[in-house]
């Protein structure tokens, strides 16, 4: 499932192509995805322009004038900058053909993606509005989740992977992040100190502008906005590594099963 910096590799690499263009027409081929694809879309967006770009947790959004598109990739969706005149393939659901020739083309085989559309405040809706902080602004930190942790006896790993604490730290990036901070993912979360919160949003915040700028982590077959892959997974140092050695200390990295995820660490080094 693509993640923040998977998401935010696609609003990136649309954004140039997609900003300041007019949408010409907007084609439906399949309207059941995880909601249904509103009706009026191609009516209400068909000579809209789009204003901006944004990303909210693992939603793009896409401002015009009259409204705002909501995007979610779901788990095999794919959001990609496409000429026009390109021949759809299977599961490629839905064009938004813009004025410069290019064609915002959705493609998702399991279906599990969105598209909708809003005329109030993107975040009045329903499926942003109780939405906790973005782990890249100054309204995440060490104090909000050392004070929302108190008397929770919830694993810290699920417990930073709840989008109403935090929103964008997946399954990757939360075993990743707590390996840098030298956290073991299966202690309590409110048994873990101030300084030790501290340590685990440098390193969240570390590891997802690092994820970002290398275009986020490729597995299966995650592609960002203009078809190029992620090259994260090299660099990455638990996930997907059982029984591998711990490339701090050699010993091998631990597998569990934690809140029905997959979750690697190194008992050695996590504490």
């Amino acid at each position: 499932m693509p993640e923040l910096p998977e998401v935010e590799t696609v609003r990136q690499g649309i954004a140039p192509h997609v900003i300041g263009q007019q949408v010409v027409r907007v084609v439906v081929r399949q309207p059941q995805l995880r909601w249904l694809v509103p009706e009026e879309l191609a009516t209400v967006l068909a000579g809209q322009t789009f204003r901006l770009v944004e990303r909210r947790a693992k939603y793009l959004l896409l401002h015009t004038d009259a409204g705002t598109v909501i995007f979610h990739l779901g788990m095999t969706g794919r959001l990609r900058i496409l000429a026009a005149d390109t021949p759809y393939e299977k599961h490629d659901h839905i064009d938004v053909t813009l004025a410069n020739d290019y064609c915002l083309r959705f493609n998702d085989s399991r279906r599990f993606g969105a598209l909708l559309w809003t005329t109030g405040p993107p975040d009045r809706h329903p499926l942003l509005q109780a939405l906790g902080p973005e782990p890249l602004d100054a309204g995440f930190s060490s104090a909000w989740l050392h004070r929302r942790a108190q008397g929770r006896v919830l694993a810290v790993k699920p417990f930073i992977m709840n989008n109403h604490i935090v929103v964008g730290v997946g399954n990757i990036y939360a075993s990743e992040s707590l390996f840098a901070a030298r956290i073991n993912p299966l202690r309590p979360a409110g048994q873990i100190t101030l300084a030790e919160y501290e340590r685990l949003v440098q390193a969240i915040r570390k590891i997802l502008g690092e994820a970002i700028r290398q275009g986020g982590t490729t597995l299966r077959d995650f592609v960002g906005g203009e078809g190029k892959p992620g090259y994260f997974q090299q660099q990455l140092c638990v996930y997907d590594r059982y029984r591998l050695p711990c490339r701090v200390c050699g010993e091998p990295i631990d597998r569990c099963r934690l809140g029905q995820r997959s979750t690697y660490f190194c008992r050695h080094c996590q504490r």
